[in-house]
């Protein structure tokens, strides 16, 4: 007769992540057995939540199990290493082949030197400012390009383009030099090198042609615009180095509407980014080439897609706002939402600009240089007040530690911060304060001419986005289901 065969339970060990961290759950078919020693060992508890025994993920507890369960059941780990994969409701995406190799490569991390405003004897100089490096004083002592001042204990260059040209020669491959946001340069060639420092030029390399951002500058291009559109057609020069710029400059629409059409099926690439390389390559091609006969309208475009602006809820606007005990930033933040404004129109407003006796703010130089005034709420007016009172900013309304503009960047980080803490677990960015604050009228019944003019818009089609995301209206509508 054959002896039966004795099966041994398995206690199956499973991955289980709860409130940030790593667990084990237990799993076996039903036997007293091994409930009974997951009680008697304290190895495990008994979770209500999970309705099975939990344990710490940790080696120790691992080892813990095979030695209280040997002769009583299988210890199995096969599930719990098993690459973890992504919920069904979060999707992966399967890029395109990107047969468009980055025609620019950068050069490894450098150190920086910042160039930044100093008044020294009643004249304007810049100061060059840089985290103390042994190599660098030296270069920079033995350059000539800059003078070093006993009194401020620091390198300077007058404020002439040929000082920062001299700079650079020195510094190439050394370091990188960064403008303070309050150094205003109007010579497009020092610009050029400015941005084009961190690129690895190697034999073949092409330089932006200087002629192209000087009839940007002609043209009444803001800077951003101006650097922006170097920067893509370097990169698009860079792609056809080897036809040289004779062959380059005798492009048809086909070689640029290929260049942009690799782009857009690789898929690595936004809507905007594309858009904005076929605008900078055609003022090329147009307007300073002067190939006005060049059908650059055959040149193929993504199709925008039609996205909502992301809104904030009038109370998490309010968590949001409240987030802070730091008087300037909760006064940085208030003004994105009050007025519906931009980053870039909060830097650049002056103190002059809030205008109370009328309760306005008045927006200079906005987007595509337009003024406009926008609304100066009474409740942002008495912040204001305060902020002023204790910080006495002589210029600009909002200014760094070291004087000057306040930057972009330092208005992300505290935005960036109050979100963290206010618990909004949403993905927002600080332009969500001004989508908030246009939906917000919007619901309250405001006209949307006046939302558009307090905006900005030049196109009404602009604002009517904000209709589509609006609950105003909606509550006396009925379902069809309800009607059932």
């Amino acid at each position: 007769m054959h002896q039966p065969v004795v099966t041994i339970p398995v206690l199956y060990l499973n991955p289980l992540e709860h409130g940030g961290k790593q667990f084990i759950r237990l799993w076996h078919k039903p036997d007293k057995r091994i409930s009974r020693r997951l009680k008697e060992t304290g190895v495990a508890r008994y979770s209500k939540t999970y309705k099975c025994y939990v344990a710490h993920r940790t080696q120790h507890t691992i080892e813990r199990l095979h030695q209280t369960f040997q002769g009583i059941a299988q210890v199995d780990t096969r599930y719990l290493n098993r690459p973890r994969r992504l919920r069904p409701d979060l999707g992966t995406v399967v890029a395109g082949e990107n047969r468009q190799a980055e025609p620019l490569r950068k050069l490894p991390n450098l150190p920086v030197l910042r160039l930044q405003p100093l008044l020294h004897e009643g004249k304007e100089v810049l100061q060059v400012s840089f985290t103390y490096n042994r190599q660098l004083y030296a270069r920079l002592k033995e350059s000539g390009a800059c003078r070093w001042l006993p009194k401020e204990m620091c390198f300077s260059l007058d404020t002439g383009s040929h000082g920062i040209h001299a700079l650079l020669d020195r510094l190439q491959g050394v370091a990188l030099v960064w403008l303070s946001a309050t150094v205003k340069v109007k010579d497009m060639s020092v610009l050029r090198r400015l941005w084009e420092q961190s690129y690895h030029k190697d034999g073949d390399y092409l330089s932006c042609p200087l002629t192209y951002l000087e009839k940007l500058q002609l043209l009444n291009y803001s800077l951003n615009t101006i650097r922006t559109y170097h920067s893509l057609l370097v990169r698009f020069l860079n792609a056809h180095r080897d036809s040289g710029m004779r062959k380059i400059d005798t492009f048809t629409a086909e070689e640029i509407n290929q260049y942009h059409r690799q782009m857009v099926q690789s898929q690595a690439y936004s809507f905007s980014f594309v858009n904005q390389s076929i605008n900078a390559v055609k003022f090329y091609y147009q307007r300073v080439l002067g190939h006005q006969s060049l059908e650059l309208n055959g040149v193929e475009r993504p199709e925008k897609p039609d996205r909502l602006p992301t809104v904030l809820s009038k109370e998490e606007v309010a968590r949001i706002l409240s987030a802070t005990e730091n008087l300037k930033h909760r006064c940085l933040l208030q003004l994105l939402y009050a007025g519906g404004l931009r980053i870039g129109e909060v830097i650049n407003l002056k103190v002059t600009d809030v205008q109370s006796e009328r309760n306005l703010l008045l927006i200079r130089g906005g987007k595509g240089k337009k003024d406009r005034t926008t609304l100066l709420s009474k409740r942002l007016l008495e912040s204001l007040r305060a902020y002023y009172r204790k910080y006495r900013p002589k210029i600009w309304l909002f200014e760094g530690q070291q004087g000057g503009q306040y930057t972009a960047d330092s208005i992300r980080h505290v935005f960036n911060g109050c979100l963290e803490k206010s618990g909004v677990g949403r993905k927002v960015t600080p332009h969500s304060l001004r989508h908030s604050f246009a939906t917000h009228l919007l619901e309250q019944g405001t006209d949307l001419r006046y939302i558009q003019a307090l905006l900005g818009h030049q196109s009404s089609k602009t604002t009517e986005i904000y209709t589509h995301i609006t609950s105003y209206g909606l509550e006396g509508i009925k379902s069809p289901l309800d009607n059932l």
